[in-house]
């Protein structure tokens, strides 16, 4: 009996026919659904960039609205409320981790002498010098770190709005980490320029006790014995060091913000004080952590360019390559323990200051150009 052959043209698999109508209903179905998934894609994508020019545009009207019982601030004076913020915060902050800052920047220059972490460096110091030892360089902490918060925050306000003017919200928000990147850069470029005078007294201080007693003495010495130049001889280290920290101090900030906020569904001015001065700490922390790592080469390079005077006819460059050759990777990052306790703090504090000073002042950033609705 010969094979049973069935009768291609009731078969269903069959190519050469036409298919059956049960394929072609089962392919009608399976695009159907495909593009039922697309269209809700799509939708979605639609529906969050519609509510976020919705909130675009209620934050537009609210700040052409005028309220007769608040000033609302504009222009100069609103970026002097930043840059007051800014300087307050960092002063601050700064000011009071001055004892961990000495016991750093001690391991940073002695490691051989102060080999036994940051607990044991707060031990030598006050068995050594006593307590008020740790407060070395306050005066030039407080105030430089005052002036610099000025132009780093104030500054980071201001490039940041010129960027999204330039830009427009929508190309901004598509491009929000290089604005933030872009903006902090150029905001800390400026503060070093103030900063670094005072950051290089501060360390001839910490370094050499009895170099002079305290900021004026030990400026007036320095300006004296050494010129105008001495100041900046550290420029090129602290530029190394301050910009990359800054960039990254924002942009993580920035982010880890959104993502906390995507995290628990609510949008910033939702927020509570309680859950507002938590998402500060929080991301302020990140941040810190992660501007800690990025800048501690050049952080321990510019406490060793500033200890002492360098060699006649020795530039600052050829001075920064030796140093970074005796140190090598290992002695780069000493001090990181340290650093990251410090630094992830101070960081934290400066953004919940920051924060709630601009509060205060009834200072209101510029357009947000987070992904998630403000």
């Amino acid at each position: 009996m010969s094979p049973y052959r069935p009768n291609p043209f009731f078969s269903t698999t069959n190519t050469f026919f036409v298919p059956s109508v049960g394929d072609k209903v089962d392919n009608a179905v399976a695009q159907a659904k495909a593009y039922g998934k697309d269209a809700q894609a799509q939708a979605s994508s639609l529906a969050h960039k519609a509510d976020l020019k919705f909130q675009d545009a209620k934050e537009a009207v609210k700040d052409t609205v005028v309220d007769a019982t608040q000033d609302t601030p504009t222009g100069i004076d609103l970026y002097a409320r930043f840059a007051l913020a800014g300087a307050l915060g960092c002063a601050v902050t700064h000011g009071a981790l001055t004892p961990v800052d000495v016991v750093k920047t001690r391991i940073q220059l002695e490691p051989e002498v102060y080999n036994k972490g940051m607990v044991g460096g707060f031990r030598q110091i006050i068995a050594n010098e006593g307590a008020g030892a740790l407060l070395t360089g306050f005066g030039p902490t407080a105030v430089g770190y005052a002036i610099q918060g000025a132009f780093k925050f104030g500054g980071y306000e201001f490039w940041k709005k010129k960027a999204i003017d330039v830009l427009g919200v929508d190309k901004a928000r598509e491009n929000r980490q290089a604005v933030y990147l872009g903006a902090s850069a150029i905001a800390e470029f400026f503060a070093d320029i103030a900063l670094c005078p005072l950051e290089a007294t501060r360390i001839r201080l910490v370094s050499q006790p009895t170099f002079a007693n305290g900021l004026a003495g030990g400026f007036a010495r320095i300006l004296r014995e050494e010129g105008p130049a001495a100041f900046y001889a550290g420029f090129g280290p602290i530029l190394f060091k301050q910009v990359p920290y800054t960039m990254a101090k924002f942009a993580v900030f920035e982010v880890a913000a959104e993502k906390i906020l995507a995290a628990t569904g609510k949008s910033k001015d939702s927020l509570t004080g309680g859950q507002s001065t938590g998402l500060n700490l929080s991301a302020g922390l990140i941040a810190g952590m992660a501007a800690a790592v990025i800048s501690q080469p050049a952080d321990t390079l510019l406490s060793k360019i500033n200890k002492s005077k360098g060699a006649p006819g020795q530039s600052t460059s050829s001075r920064l390559v030796q140093m970074a050759g005796q140190l090598g990777v290992k002695g780069l990052f000493t001090g990181m323990t340290t650093r990251l306790v410090m630094i992830g703090t101070l960081t934290a504090g400066q953004f919940l200051i920051y924060g709630d000073i601009k509060k205060a002042l009834n200072a209101k950033g510029g357009v947000e150009i987070s992904a998630v609705p403000k």
